[in-house]
């Protein structure tokens, strides 16, 4: 079609007279979309978990697209150190140490009034999983640690529930579109040895920079609006990577694990809470962290803690180091001890942000 017919052929679309359609106009002339798609969009449900970088990203992407029903769970309150990369959110915010949920439900009101709008201040975990989550058309990741991510494939697998990973460290993230039945699920993907590195940086240890955070939520909208609009035929089914700083840019198939425990075996054990690490009060204003799979490699760990800044102190059994006023201290066995609260939510994060899955 030569330019003159196509420019002719996008006059002849009509948009409704609709004012709460022209807030969507330029949306609904892109062919993928259309009017009828937007429609769907204004009667979905989404919930994203986690509205750090990714998730704030995510979030006020799918409020000004027009998806009908949003509710952002987190556990965080915004520091001066989010706002490098957190988009939504400012030194207002930060000063106040809002808790992000609330941040972010204000933000996006003023975004969209149109729609329904919910910010959860909780810790994602076996026990209200099920309240949280239930009842969205999608489920959208914006976690900083992959305890939660499994807990959201466990869930996502045993409801049928299709869900997007997404995750950004250093200038390196990949996602994901995952529909139970249909494609692999995160533990075909990354329940495997050489997945061990990848599971143990986190942004607290090595980093990370504004532009992959807002690549990684780009492309994660992008395939939520696709399963959202009613368009799930456009899903690529790949794991997309990309690194920003070196231009690498990798699109893979991913098969199903035939042997995989989520999906094949119906196994659940980050669902039933027996992945999760056991935690017990210590002693006055401590917490115990039993983490019960992985054995820790204290010198490199030491190293990467170091490097973000952190003084660290070692011997060969403990490294010790103090985060605000907390200190935590972290064994080889994989065990640790928070000291400063006795809030299990706060030990799972802290030990989530700088020890790793």
């Amino acid at each position: 079609m030569g330019r003159g017919a196509w420019l002719a052929s996008k006059r002849s679309i009509v948009l409704p007279n609709n004012p709460v359609f022209e807030r969507y106009s330029r949306q609904i002339l892109f062919s993928g979309m259309g009017e009828e798609g937007q429609r769907k969009l204004l009667s979905s449900s989404a919930v994203i978990v986690g509205c750090g970088a990714i998730g704030a990203s995510t979030a006020q992407l799918l409020a000004r697209a027009g998806v009908g029903r949003l509710r952002v769970i987190d556990r965080d309150f915004v520091e001066h150190s989010n706002l490098q990369r957190q988009a939504l959110f400012d030194e207002n915010d930060a000063s106040q140490s809002l808790p992000k949920a609330m941040a972010a439900e204000r933000k996006l009101r003023q975004l969209n009034s149109e729609i329904d709008i919910e910010g959860v201040v909780a810790d994602l975990t076996p026990q209200n999983v099920a309240k949280l989550l239930d009842g969205f058309d999608l489920i959208l990741d914006g976690t900083d640690n992959f305890e939660t991510r499994f807990l959201l494939n466990d869930f996502a697998v045993q409801a049928c529930r299709p869900w997007i990973y997404a995750a950004a460290v250093g200038s390196y993230g990949l996602t994901c579109a995952i529909r139970p039945v249909v494609t692999a699920c995160l533990a075909c993907l990354l329940e495997t040895p050489d997945a061990g590195p990848l599971l143990e940086e986190t942004c607290d240890t090595v980093g990370v920079i504004g532009p992959i955070v807002n690549l990684v939520a780009s492309l994660e909208a992008a395939e939520a609006l696709k399963i959202l609009s009613g368009h799930a035929e456009a899903l690529h089914g790949r794991l997309l990577s990309c690194d920003v700083w070196s231009g690498r840019m990798q699109s893979v198939a991913v098969l199903r694990d035939l042997r995989c425990r989520a999906c094949v075996r119906h196994e659940y054990p980050y669902l039933d809470g027996k992945a999760q690490p056991h935690i017990t009060l210590c002693g006055r204003d401590s917490v115990q962290i039993h983490e019960r799979r992985r054995c820790l490699d204290l010198s490199a760990l030491g190293e990467k803690i170091s490097a973000a800044g952190i003084a660290v102190k070692k011997n060969d059994f403990l490294l010790k180091f103090g985060i605000a006023s907390y200190e935590l201290t972290v064994f080889a066995d994989g065990r640790a001890i928070l000291k400063g609260s006795t809030d299990p939510a706060i030990a799972r994060s802290l030990y989530a942000r700088y020890v790793g899955a």
